[in-house]
């Protein structure tokens, strides 16, 4: 290995857009559901998940992990992994991933998961936690009247803020980005918080809201995370174009916080530009990483090509299996190291700047934005 590659493996990631890893048993298809982000169908029985590049990803690098040969069959991968457990598949898994802070989201399906004080004490390093704007509204919704959900929606906000280092959100799946990104008038979020706490319907998708929710984090100052682009088929995948949000980024009070744009991918050149043109702008392409398999050095070599260095982040944006919180780090190492070697090797770039922009995008980025501490120790966990 190279005196770059082993500077990129001994690096304590900082993993900025993280979920749990499972913290109960799994059957086959369910853990294969896990390998397709597109779709929450089951595997039709005349395929595998594992014949995918995030399929082959999991038997090129984690098999050896697991005490299998690299390459390990599929049938012989899951009877190591059922043979294991889940809590023994993380023992080895997470600490493997080499990541020194986590800032985990904790608005998606968390009760099977390892909350971020267990992600913390199986993988090491610190965990961090961040708000889900939709996740708090569904709250804020619970026996209020509309003219009083503006009132608590902040409230909760605030003590919740308190203790996180960022709030998120996925207006793309409840909207897209197609929608008027004014802060919204008091009048028209009392009218749209009492048609939503009318209807029943939990899950919300009212724009104001959506928008309400979004300017009232915006008040208080903390990095805004952003779902941007690739993920399930929930969203309208033409309508998360980061390009959308123009007419938000464009305001002046969002100006003065952090935009966090995650995953982006197929709009990662997109998201390099709003990165190279906004100051508080910065992006990532996390979850295409682990999907991509194979591939993932092309992916993170197009998101080279535009934005400032200061402005990419590394994220897994691992939910569920410990092998995508892994496979994130290994194969982000894999590639930053091949891109910045080639380009080392060609007389392009020098070693040490090399090792530089990694370092900014692999933790000193994330570090700076979300206000971390570089002396914090190990194990600790931060809300």
């Amino acid at each position: 290995m190279s005196a770059l590659g082993e500077a990129v493996e001994d690096l304590r990631l900082v993993d900025h857009h993280v979920h749990g890893a499972f913290d109960v048993p799994l059957t086959r298809p369910r853990f294969e559901e896990c390998l397709n982000e597109g779709s929450p169908d089951p595997i039709p029985d005349w395929m595998t998940q594992f014949d995918s590049q995030l399929g082959f990803a999991v038997r090129r690098w984690c098999a050896p992990l697991l005490g299998l040969p690299v390459h390990a069959h599929a049938d012989d991968y899951w009877a190591r992994r059922a043979e294991l457990g889940e809590q023994e598949v993380n023992r080895l898994l997470l600490p493997a991933a080499g990541v020194g802070d986590w800032i985990v989201d904790t608005g998606h399906l968390g009760g099977e998961l390892l909350g971020p004080a267990g992600l913390a004490a199986v993988g090491g390093g610190r965990a961090h936690e961040i708000v889900r704007l939709e996740s708090l509204a569904c709250v804020a919704a619970e026996g209020t009247t509309g003219a009083e959900y503006a009132d608590r929606f902040r409230d909760l906000l605030r003590t919740a803020a308190a203790t996180a280092v960022g709030v998120k959100t996925v207006v793309a799946y409840r909207t897209g980005f197609e929608i008027d990104w004014s802060p919204p008038s008091p009048a028209e979020v009392t009218a749209a918080a009492d048609r939503w706490t009318g209807s029943g319907e939990p899950r919300l998708a009212d724009p104001v809201l959506l928008r309400f929710g979004i300017h009232s984090a915006v008040e208080l100052g903390l990095p805004i995370q952003v779902h941007v682009g690739f993920g399930d088929r929930d969203l309208d995948l033409h309508k998360v174009n980061p390009m959308l949000l123009l007419g938000l980024l464009r305001q002046p009070a969002v100006a003065a916080v952090p935009i966090m744009l995650l995953h982006c991918f197929p709009y990662h050149r997109e998201a390099g530009y709003l990165a190279q043109s906004f100051d508080n702008v910065y992006f990532d392409v996390g979850l295409a990483v682990n999907h991509v398999g194979a591939r993932a050095t092309a992916v993170v070599a197009e998101s080279l090509e535009l934005a400032p260095f200061a402005k990419i982040l590394y994220s897994s944006d691992a939910w569920g299996p410990a092998e995508l919180h892994y496979l994130g780090a290994r194969l982000w190492r894999r590639a930053i190291t091949t891109i910045t070697g080639a380009w080392v090797a060609a007389g392009d770039w020098s070693a040490s700047d090399a090792l530089r922009v990694i370092t900014m995008i692999g933790r000193d980025n994330a570090m700076r934005v979300y206000g971390l501490s570089h002396t914090g120790k190990g194990g600790a966990w931060v809300r």
